[in-house]
């Protein structure tokens, strides 16, 4: 099954670190998503894990609750 996107609707790009606000992929990772092989997908997303942990920004999901 392939990766789902992390986009969450929230779609600003952060000047200061260039990562979308709402999913913190950077514009290139957001523009070949779509293209992107599963493998591709799965690096993309353990980036933007490790920099919301970097980051300490929390999950738009865990923020809500």
């Amino acid at each position: 099954m392939s990766p789902a996107s992390p986009c969450i609707n929230v779609c600003r790009m952060d000047a200061a670190t260039g990562w979308c606000e709402g999913c913190l992929r950077t514009l290139d990772e957001i523009a070949r998503w779509g293209r992107a092989s599963d493998d591709d997908k799965r690096r993309i997303l353990a980036a933007v894990a490790e920099r919301r942990a970097t980051a300490a920004v929390p999950h738009p999901r865990e923020a809500a609750a």
